[in-house]
């Protein structure tokens, strides 16, 4: 089965670009220019809203620049969760990437203006605000509960590592046997240390000269792993600062450690608890996560619909006679969906761009500038400039 397209192309051209004036022809006509081996041309609705004035127009052009970036944004972070919660199985993402239970790609070749949601006959500046609103609290409610999954998975590989780990880091708690600790004397003290294995020798012919009052012959072999051996040594408390001070100078890794009756079993248990309180977090994560696409992927398409609409007043004027598509292709295709365009539909840039020898249109970059602040460009975002509405993302 072929991979699901997932860069997308959308364009809006006056009808009178055509031959015919027949919508249905046209986009026959345009699926032709652009050639199926390009990508699939779909007719992509959009509404009849509400047009106001001129200066509203080029102010919600801006806004929905950049409310664009803020979906694209939203919808990469979203991905990436996603892709991190089900460790990068690109099958099990696939499933969780529906928009309203249909998969992305149907939804968007399918795709309808969602009037009861979004009534269409409101203004769309009120437009522009209300999906602005839903997308920040998408953000907001989707970075809260990956930081706090992100807290407790950290939180639980540290006490997995102090399970699992090397001598040098793992707890010490189901290792140790207290019986071997000097504990409740008023001179003495067990020490824990942790000594590289392939330097045990020379640990154990030098220790005892490490600092004054060191308990002759008390190391003690406690455990032993593939890096390291732990051993027990007993100094006087009055020189214990001294020998601790040594030891880290010659590499060893003196370890903390308290005998704490039943803290092996509350270790456990400690591990136990937070091992379900992660997969709890992951599951309510990826829930979000799910919904955060499906949301956030909608309200983009819707977005992206009145970026058309306004763009294609603008250049367009009125009355409003247009088509719109969306073109279903692949990303390394995309650039040549956009060269036969520009072929075929240069001329509706005007001056900014000619024509070559062989009668194809070419870019004149010098008058880009007057046409661009003649058509009222407001893709900005530094968009490349193009004779008609095009629009360009990826789902």
């Amino acid at each position: 089965m072929a991979p699901t397209p997932n860069k997308y192309c959308l364009v809006s051209l006056p009808l009178n670009a055509f031959d015919s004036g027949d919508k249905e022809e046209a986009l026959e006509a345009l699926q032709k220019t652009i050639e199926s081996s390009n990508g699939e041309v779909v007719p992509f609705s959009i509404p009849d809203f509400k047009i106001g004035t001129l200066d509203a127009l080029y102010q919600q052009a801006e806004n929905l620049g950049k409310l664009n970036s803020a979906c694209e944004g939203l919808v990469s972070k979203v991905g990436d969760a996603l892709r991190t919660l089900n460790d990068d199985d690109q099958e099990k993402i696939a499933q969780y990437k529906l928009v309203n239970d249909k998969p992305t790609d149907q939804y968007l070749r399918t795709f309808n203006w969602n009037k009861v949601r979004y009534r269409a006959d409101k203004p769309i500046g009120e437009l522009v605000d209300n999906l602005q609103k839903e997308l920040a609290t998408i953000d907001n409610d989707i970075k809260a509960k990956l930081n706090q999954y992100n807290q407790i998975k950290t939180s639980y590989a540290a006490l997995q590592r102090k399970q699992t780990g090397n001598l040098a880091t793992k707890s010490l708690t189901p290792i140790v046997d207290p019986s071997i600790l000097v504990q409740d004397s008023e001179y003495l003290e067990t020490h824990l240390i942790v000594v590289p294995t392939n330097v045990k020798k020379e640990f154990l012919q030098s220790y005892e000269s490490l600092a004054p009052m060191v308990v002759p012959r008390s190391a003690m072999q406690v455990a032993q792993d593939d890096e390291f051996t732990l051993y027990a040594v007993t100094t006087f408390k009055k020189h214990s600062p001294e020998f601790l001070q040594k030891a880290r100078e010659a590499k060893w890794t003196p370890r903390s450690y308290k005998y704490v009756e039943g803290g092996k079993e509350e270790e456990q248990k400690e591990l136990d608890r937070v091992g379900r309180e992660e997969k709890k977090v992951w599951g309510e994560a990826l829930r979000l996560s799910r919904t955060g696409w499906s949301e956030s992927a909608m309200i983009w398409a819707h977005v992206l619909t009145l970026r058309v609409f306004v763009e294609t007043v603008l250049r367009y004027g009125l009355p409003l006679e247009f088509i719109s598509a969306l073109t279903a292709t692949k990303p390394k295709l995309s650039e040549k969906v956009k060269t036969n365009l520009d072929k075929k539909f240069g001329h509706l840039g005007g001056n900014a761009f000619g024509k070559d020898k062989k009668g194809n249109n070419v870019k004149d970059d010098a008058a880009l500038s007057s046409e661009m602040a003649a058509a009222g460009m407001a893709h900005g975002e530094g968009n490349e400039y193009t004779a008609f509405v095009w629009y360009e993302f990826e789902l």
